[in-house]
């Protein structure tokens, strides 16, 4: 799963950064699901999905094992074109499945709770990129508490996860502050 931001610019060609992630994506096994990020563009989609990645703008898919589903929405940007929707995305999710909300921002938590989603997976905030030990960000480009910059946390009854991501934003710098790429494992919970 793919948060978005897959180039560095918000605007200018985005041919390079796709031609370099067609390396990344033979590398990668399995469905690709992702989302458009700040500085992503509508036109990389196709692109984007040529390469294999299902780009979910403001819709969600089932994954299905046998008779269990898991619901996966994705939400366009909300942090710089305010182009999400959530209702629209899970309006086709039955309210008793499993269902987990792709967004590039997790500055839409109350709304992914508020609308029932058991688990937010999100990135955007880089962490805060340069931060002070202990990885306490300096400047947050984000509307939300810290806590929620990086890592694990929960709202309500969702629990969310932000990665702090393999890039930077700006300068080409990070200060106490690892890059990553995550593995979620979902496990099923007592019933």
């Amino acid at each position: 799963m793919l948060t978005g931001d897959y180039r560095g610019r918000t605007h200018g060609d985005f041919e390079p950064c796709l031609e370099i992630f067609a390396h990344v994506r033979e590398a990668l096994r399995g469905d690709i699901y992702g989302v458009l990020g700040n500085h992503d563009s509508i036109a990389m989609v196709p692109k984007l999905e040529a390469l294999g990645v299902r780009v979910l703008l403001n819709e969600c898919v089932a994954i299905r094992s046998g008779s269990a589903s898991i619901y996966l929405a994705g939400v366009d940007d909300a942090h710089f074109y305010r182009a999400d929707n959530i209702e629209k995305a899970g309006a086709d999710i039955p309210h008793d499945c499993v269902s987990i909300l792709l967004s590039h921002t997790p500055e839409i938590y109350r709304q992914a709770a508020h609308a029932g989603f058991d688990l937010m997976l999100s990135g955007h905030t880089h962490g805060g990129q340069i931060c002070l030990p202990g990885c306490i960000p300096v400047l947050l480009e984000a509307d939300l508490p810290r806590a929620f910059a990086a890592g694990a946390w929960r709202h309500g009854k969702m629990a969310g996860y932000t990665s702090v991501g393999a890039g930077s934003s700006v300068v080409p710098v990070r200060f106490n502050n690892r890059p990553e790429i995550t593995l979620h494992q979902l496990v099923r919970g007592a019933l």
